[in-house]
């Protein structure tokens, strides 16, 4: 298996491929660059017009493979690396197709380039994975930059609370052993807009998020309780006027990444991220790994 990253010259810079590098050191594993171009038209033009265009997609294959070659190689000239070019009519396509072809443990994307410096920013192309891929998918904050120091420094679950959920700790439980990496598991309690007309007053707000918050408390002992995550794991409840305010009010490690998921409905395991997950992709100041259901 190996870590894949979709690329292509000139879209997102070189976050993703920083990223890229650092789950394939962190996993022990090769890492493949897929670049999907234009799928040239099945028709012979009499113009030549279909050769010009698959001249065109092999020159962007090749001058995103350089790219990245020369980013990769500035970053860990040791990693075994290997460059793929798909052709589809959609991004996204082609990247479920390099995800099947070259037995993918992870997909690694890049924000999009119309967000804020170190905000993870879902593109067109990340959104329809975010609701198909089969394995997990990577998001890195825009800009972001491998740190310094080897290795992943932390994995931070988020957790719900809810019992159907229990499922994505297991899964980062069992990633931060395999990985030997120290784990977070983090609730996230939020008051909602608007939640009572002013004669009511704040004071219910806050009485009700005070009650969510004590039984999310509850439901993070149970995961000791119920031995589903180990006694060195940090437990934490974080609240907030907002989801930007939640994710600020606990500190974050250089190195660390984000791990959230819902489970979907159906036979098919694959990402599917919920409301709640959405906010917290938004809002992430580090990258972010979307579990499968």
């Amino acid at each position: 298996m190996t870590v894949v990253v979709g690329y292509l010259a000139g879209k997102g810079g070189a976050s993703a491929l920083h990223l890229a590098v650092g789950a394939a050191r962190s996993l022990n594993t090769s890492l493949a660059v897929a670049t999907v171009v234009p799928r040239p038209w099945l028709n012979p033009s009499p113009a030549r017009v279909d050769a010009e265009y698959a001249e065109y997609a092999a020159q962007l294959a090749a001058s995103s493979a350089e790219q990245a070659r020369q980013h990769i190689a500035a970053l860990d000239d040791r990693l075994d690396v290997s460059f793929h070019k798909f052709a589809h009519r959609s991004v996204s396509g082609g990247l479920l197709e390099a995800v099947v072809e070259l037995d993918a443990e992870v997909l690694v994307l890049g924000s999009a380039a119309d967000g804020q410096l170190g905000q993870v920013v879902a593109g067109s192309t990340a959104d329809r994975l975010l609701h198909s891929c089969p394995v997990p998918l990577a998001i890195s904050p825009r800009g972001y930059r491998r740190p310094k120091s080897a290795g992943l420094a932390r994995i931070t679950c988020a957790f719900p609370g809810s019992p159907d959920t229990v499922a994505v700790v297991r899964q980062v439980t069992d990633l931060s052993r395999r990985l030997h990496t120290p784990m977070r598991v983090v609730t996230f309690a939020v008051r909602g807009r608007n939640m009572y007309p002013p004669t009511v007053g704040l004071h219910a707000e806050d009485a009700i998020l005070q009650e969510w918050a004590k039984q999310a408390q509850q439901a993070l002992i149970r995961l000791k309780d119920d031995t589903v995550v180990g006694d060195d794991v940090d437990l934490q409840l974080a609240t907030g006027n907002d989801w930007r305010e939640a994710l600020d009010g606990i500190d974050w490690l250089e190195g660390e990444i984000l791990a959230i998921g819902t489970t979907p409905g159906g036979a098919v395991a694959r990402v599917f991220l919920g409301s709640h997950g959405s906010k917290i992709l938004r809002h992430s100041p580090v990258p972010v790994l979307v579990l499968p259901g």
